[in-house]
This record gives structure tokens, C-alpha cells and sequence, in this order.
């Protein structure tokens, strides 16, 4: 008897049950080896969809997962409304504000200049591909900036501010395209979504403001009934969405924001998350069963339109943050973050296609645009240092003579000093010992705020990075005492430490880690004392309760010399 495998499967049934099993099979195994190379899972997901699209082609499940992937976008975006809200934009900043609408408005009038005239696409196929190749992926970036431990660097926090920036523009444009009704006309159409627009965020904010907060004040004693209002909340949002004749969309996104400012918002977000994580697989297979491989006439827009991309985006970046004053290497490391489309580029395609605005042809060439871009993107940032001592030499011309970062510089020789890298909470305690016992300082740090802030306390402090080879050249590293980095970034403090011992072997040098394993090899490499944040709250516990055995009113002494240091590092 032999074991046909072929009439094994044609014999399954090819039910829901079927064509969901074998969605979630696949596209598990094809993770685990786009995981295995360090890739982004939302190829994983759209490479699913590539190989399964002969099955599901014809399939009358297709619809059915077609809903559920719709469902994913209004758990995506009604957690984007739970995470984002107008203080966010407020705080991210002078530079992130003008980098983010900067680069926006200079990629989609290159990018239509490109696909109008150079590629000869249809106006409304030009403007889609370009507002799709503005935005990046705020989700890949923070993942490989906090795996590269970059996220509180300089050029770091820059990214994540005009990211933000470019998120919350994605919205408004996703908003206004899930609101616009096939056949009438913009006037019309405009009108009555500004006054429908207005009349829900009213509900929304009197909503939010009246019914919710008590509401989920009661409901949030029971876990099991906060998880399940989270999720009904949406769809009584998409209800009325859809009886305004807004999109789903629009009701899940403004869902989202009418919770922002709940306490629980967190938790909400983290129980929801798994939830979303399921329906927007669904929604990159769907996408990815539309994609064209076999249109020959794709390849070639595609290839240019991701070289834009890649070189043109993180061009547009570098020049805008040098104009603004920041050194070549900030402006570089920033611009890379931009190397790639976002996955709301291709949400902005699918809602373009159900709008009969752009065919699958275009849906397939932002679709590949998207697989090449954040392919080659992650191995761009993973390597920025490398790529940046490679074209140091041709970005001097994008460096102003006085930077932002140079603004505060040593203007006295120091000798037996300590050099103090990070200056926020464990940094300024340290500062504040090193004063009290008239050391002499210098201070690096990336917040302008705390350098302005020791200046005027007679510290003298740089604007600069742990990372920046030219700024480890104005400390005098040779003739001092102590080097201590409060930064938790392994291969920087591994460059420090190498850096410092070549000068001089006498000089203690103290670093920061994160994990155990990070501390070993930064004892391996030279470190003196290597500060794991953890093992040092562990032991100060217990030296506090070693005393307060014996003496509980210890307690109050140390709650009162806590606050005064809360208090104080709150610049």
C-alpha cells in the first residue's frame, strides 16, 4: 500500500478550517527562517501569501479571510490610537517636527516627479506610489535601534520623534481615503466629511471624557471584563463609523485615541496586541496573494523606485538635519532610519485598490518596493557604523562649521579628570559625588537640556555621542583618572574601552550592561568595574534592609534623600 501524499491532501476538505490551518502553518515555518536572518516578520508574511496564492485563488474562503485581514488594519490602527496622542507630537521636538514634514514633502515631490514623468504613471497612480514612499516603518526601526541599544542616543531619539511625525500624517491621509465614497464629488465629498468628521470626534471627546473614564474605572477590577470591553469598544466605534459612512477604520483608530488617556491604557494595549498581531498576518498574506511576480514591466519601476528609496530618503534626511546644524555622523545614522517603506504604505495600497483608485499593478509594485526596501534597510542600520567609515570622507559637505553638537566645547586642558558619558539619573548621582568632592569633570551627553543645565552649574559638558570617534578626541582620555559610561551600549563601550586602553593602561575604566553575558565580555575586553543596573538595586535593597532590621526608622531618612534626588534630576 503506498502513501500518496498528493491525494492525501486534495482529499482534506478545503473548508475555512483548511485555508486557515495552512495560512498559519506556512507562514510560521517561513518566520522561522526569515527570523533566522534577522529579518522583519511582515516579509515572512507576505512571502506566505506569494506561495499560497494559487490556493486561495478561486477559494470562497478568500472572502472570508479577506474580512478577518480587514480586521487586522482596525486593530492596527486602534492601537496606534491607543499609543499615540497629541502631547506625543508636542515633545518630539523642534528637529524631529521640521526633519519629519521636510522629508515628506521633499520625497513625494521627487517621488512624482519619478513615477509621473520618468515612469509615466496616471496622476492618481503617481500620487499613491509617492505618499506610499514617504512614510517609514516606525515598528522595524524601534526594534533595531532598541536591539542595537541605540534608542537613547542622539540620532536615536531624533528618528523616533519625525517617525512619530510621519504616523501621525499617515493617519490623517488613511483617515481621509477610508472616508471618501466612490462617485461623488471632492466638494461634496469634503464637506460632508469635515462635518461628520466634526460631529464624531465631539462624541468621541465627550465620550471619552464622561463615560469612559468611570466606566473603565469599574470595569478594569476584573481583568477577563477589561479585555473583552477593549475589544467591544472598537466595533461599537465601527458601528457608528459605518453609519456615518466612515470607513472601519476610521471607527477603530478613533476607538483607540478615546482610550489614550486611561490609566490602562498600557494594559489594554499589551492584551489587545496578540489579537492584532493574528488578523494583520492575515491581512500581508492577503496582500501578498495580490502581488504580480510574473508582470516583467514591474521590475524595472521597482528597482528604481527602491533605490529612492534607500539612497534618496536617507539623502533628504542628512541634508535637512545638516542645514539644521548637526554633525555628519547624527545626520547620517538619522537618515538611514528612513531607508525603507512602512507598513502603512501598504495599507494606504490596499485601501487604494478597494477604492478603485490604483489596479493590483500598482498594489504589486509598492508590495515590492516594500520586500526590497525593508530587506535591504535592516542590514543598513544593523551596520551603519561600518557604512559611515566607509563614505565619512564625502559627507563633510553636509556638516555646517558650527554644529549644534560643538556649541559647548573644552576650552581648558584637562589632566587627572573623570569623563562621565550619560548624564541622566545614574549619571548626574555620579556628577553630584565627583562635585561634592571637587573633581574635575567632563561631561558627554546628548540632551541639550542637560548640557545647558551643568554649564550653568560650572560642569563642563559636550553635546555629543559615545559612539562619535571625534568627540572621544576632545576629552584628553590619555591624562585622566576615571572614564565611566552610563550607557548601556555594547559595542560602543567595547570602542571606548579599546580606545582608552591604547592610550593609557593605568586610566580605570567603569561601563554599563544590560545582561550578564554583555558584562563578561566587557570584562574580557579590559573594563575595570562594568555596572549591571539590576545587580546594583539588588544590593542596595539589601544593604538597606541589613540596617533597617535593626533600625526601621532608616526608612525615612532614605524615602526623604530619594525624593531630594527625584526632584533634583528632574531638569
Amino acid at each position: 500500500m503506498s502513501f500518496d501524499t498528493a491525494n492525501l491532501i486534495n482529499a482534506l476538505p478545503r473548508d475555512n478550517l483548511f485555508y486557515f490551518s495552512l495560512i498559519l502553518i506556512v507562514a510560521s515555518v517561513i518566520a522561522y527562517f526569515v527570523r533566522l536572518i534577522k529579518q522583519p516578520l511582515i516579509l515572512a508574511y507576505i512571502f506566505t501569501g506569494i506561495i499560497l496564492s494559487q490556493f486561495l485563488a478561486g477559494s470562497s474562503s478568500i472572502e472570508t479571510i479577506r474580512f478577518f485581514s480587514e480586521l487586522g488594519i482596525a486593530f492596527l490602527l486602534f492601537l496606534v490610537g491607543i499609543e499615540l496622542s497629541f502631547k506625543d507630537v508636542k515633545h518630539v521636538g523642534r528637529t524631529s517636527l521640521i526633519t519629519g514634514i521636510g522629508q515628506i514633502i521633499f520625497t513625494f515631490i521627487i517621488g512624482y516627479l519619478i513615477t509621473k514623468y520618468l515612469l509615466n504613471f496616471s496622476v492618481i497612480e503617481s500620487v499613491y506610489i509617492s505618499i506610499a514612499l514617504t512614510f517609514s516603518s516606525t515598528i522595524i526601526i524601534v526594534k533595531l535601534l532598541s536591539e542595537k541599544q541605540d534608542l537613547q542616543s542622539l540620532y536615536g531619539r531624533i528618528s523616533v520623534g519625525f517617525l512619530l511625525v510621519q504616523d501621525f500624517v499617515a493617519i490623517i491621509i488613511l483617515i481621509i481615503l477610508a472616508a471618501l465614497q466612490q462617485g461623488a464629488s471632492v466638494q461634496e465629498t469634503m464637506f460632508l466629511v469635515i462635518l461628520k468628521a466634526a460631529l464624531f470626534l465631539l462624541f468621541v471627546y465627550l465620550f471619552s471624557r464622561y463615560i469612559l473614564t468611570n466606566l473603565f474605572n469599574r470595569i478594569a477590577k476584573s481583568s477577563e471584563l477589561l479585555f473583552l470591553a477593549s475589544i467591544a469598544l472598537p466595533f461599537l466605534f465601527i458601528i457608528i463609523s459605518r453609519y456615518l459612512g466612515f470607513s472601519i477604520e476610521i471607527g477603530a483608530f478613533l476607538a483607540g485615541l478615546s482610550l489614550a488617556n486611561l490609566p490602562y491604557k498600557l494594559e489594554i494595549s499589551n492584551k489587545v496586541k496578540p489579537l492584532r498581531d493574528f488578523f494583520i498576518t492575515l491581512f500581508f498574506v492577503i496582500l501578498g496573494t495580490q502581488l504580480i511576480i510574473n508582470q516583467a514591466n514591474l521590475l524595472v519601476p521597482a528597482i528604481l523606485l527602491s533605490l529612492f528609496v534607500l539612497i534618496g530618503n536617507p539623502l533628504i534626511v542628512t541634508i535637512l538635519m545638516g542645514l539644521l546644524g548637526y554633525t555628519k555622523r547624527t545626520s547620517f545614522y538619522a537618515g538611514l532610519t528612513v531607508a525603507q517603506i512602512s507598513e502603512f504604505s501598504l495599507i494606504l495600497a490596499f485601501l487604494g485598490l478597494k477604492l478603485n483608485h490604483i489596479n493590483e499593478n500598482i498594489v504589486s509594485l509598492i508590495t515590492l518596493v516594500g520586500i526590497i526596501t525593508i530587506t535591504l534597510s535592516v542590514y543598513m542600520i544593523h551596520y551603519n557604523h561600518k557604512l559611515y567609515n566607509f563614505l565619512m570622507p564625502y559627507l563633510g559637505i553636509f556638516e555646517k562649521k558650527e554644529t549644534i553638537e560643538g556649541k559647548y566645547e573644552i576650552t581648558e586642558k584637562f589632566s587627572k579628570h573623570t569623563v562621565i558619558f550619560g548624564c541622566h539619573r545614574l549619571g548626574y548621582q555620579i556628577v553630584d559625588l565627583l562635585k561634592s568632592l571637587k573633581r574635575k569633570i567632563i561631561v558627554v551627553d546628548f540632551d541639550p537640556v542637560i548640557i545647558e543645565k551643568l554649564n550653568n552649574d560650572n560642569i563642563t559638558a559636550i553635546y555629543g555621542d559615545l559612539g562619535d570617534i571625534d568627540v572621544l578626541e576632545k576629552l584628553n582620555l590619555k591624562e585622566s583618572e576615571f572614564v565611566i559610561s552610563t550607557i548601556p551600549n555594547l559595542e560602543d563601550n567595547m570602542n571606548l574601552i579599546k580606545k582608552v586602553r591604547n592610550l593609557n593602561n593605568k586610566v580605570k575604566v567603569i561601563v554599563t550592561a544590560q545582561q550578564n553575558d554583555e558584562a563578561f565580555d566587557l570584562y574580557k575586553s579590559g573594563a575595570d568595574y562594568v555596572i549591571l543596573p539590576h545587580t546594583l538595586s539588588g544590593e542596595r535593597v539589601a544593604d538597606i534592609l541589613r540596617i533597617a532590621i535593626k533600625d526601621k526608622r532608616i526608612f525615612d531618612e532614605i524615602r526623604s534623600r530619594h525624593v531630594r534626588t527625584m526632584v533634583r534630576n528632574n531638569f
